[in-house]
């Protein structure tokens, strides 16, 4: 750590999985493999829903948006995982760093708020199903995609900007990319009134679209309990529990994380639970969503048959 304050620096050092050197190859291969893995799953269920007419419904309208978030989501960190594993410290300048952190809070609480309109879909589908399609209409998606859009820029600027106009007393970061925790390890002084902005933001971004979220399926588990039929219970939980399982494994990570204060903080942990909502999470929606939907899947093989014919 070095004294002093250093709000002139021009570069930080990402120490990254420094203290694992003999594990970087396996590490290296393992990412770059999931990596690849979530672009082509994630494009593969963008390009298939925008080209077959039958999911051109709001639902999968969300989940094309979210495919398109997840990949941005993973490319604005896994470059610089992957170099830190190759080069092992990472120097990374301030501009870049800025940019990062403006990128990765940008596109998570972008995907907090997609999740929860998504909820307030599936809400609309299963507690009002005859007004569904004049309450869900094409303007009305557009917009809410837009509102995710504009607060994940807000948080993620005024994150930025406080963060890198503070005194900072010290360059290494001890973490894989420039994350808001680990950044908080930097700044000179009293850190209170920063940790306390982290977690109101926090309260906004995570908490708040979580709350809508339960309050959605509160009232769609309500209504599937007093359906008639067990059919008709089974086909209207079949078209939200996928939703629920990516609900559970984004906001769990991303809560455990955010929503503590520093003095709680360990950055082997933090670590940990970062690859697992920045990496495995991209990675589990598509597949989540195309093997536990059947229009998902009945569109893929059909996709598959065409490509079959043509070669």
């Amino acid at each position: 750590m070095i004294l002093g304050n250093l709000s002139g620096l021009s570069e930080f050092r990402l120490l990254g999985f420094s203290g694992n050197s003999h594990l970087h190859p396996l590490l290296f291969i393992i990412l770059l493999s999931l990596y690849i893995l979530t672009l082509v799953a994630n494009t593969v269920i963008a390009f298939t829903i925008n080209t077959d007419n039958t999911l051109h419904t709001p639902m999968y309208f969300f989940l094309t948006q979210l495919s398109c978030l997840d990949i941005c989501y993973l490319s604005a960190m896994i470059p610089t995982i992957l170099e830190n594993l190759v080069v092992g410290t990472v120097s990374i300048s301030k501009t870049r760093c800025a940019m990062q952190m403006f990128s990765f809070l940008f596109f998570g609480v972008a995907e907090c708020f997609l999740l929860a309109a998504m909820s307030l879909d599936r809400y609309f589908a299963v507690c009002h199903p005859l007004h569904y399609t004049i309450i869900m209409s094409s303007r009305v998606c557009r917009g809410l995609v837009a509102g995710c859009y504009i607060c994940g820029a807000a948080v993620g600027l005024i994150h930025t900007l406080i963060t890198f106009s503070s005194p900072l007393c010290g360059s290494a970061i001890d973490h894989f990319f420039c994350e808001i925790q680990p950044m908080l390890d930097l700044l000179c002084g009293n850190t209170l009134p920063r940790e306390l902005q982290v977690i109101l933001v926090a309260v906004f971004a995570i908490l708040s679209p979580f709350l809508l979220i339960i309050y959605s399926y509160i009232h769609i588990i309500s209504t599937i309990i007093h359906m008639a039929s067990a059919e008709s219970q089974q086909k209207a939980f079949s078209t939200c529990s996928s939703h629920l399982l990516v609900v559970t494994l984004f906001y769990g990570t991303a809560g455990s994380t955010y929503l503590r204060p520093k003095s709680t903080y360990c950055a082997a942990v933090d670590k940990f639970l970062s690859l697992s909502y920045s990496v495995l999470t991209p990675l589990l929606n598509p597949i989540i969503y195309s093997l536990r939907n059947k229009e998902v899947k009945r569109a893929l093989k059909k996709k598959w048959r065409k490509i079959n014919l043509a070669w």
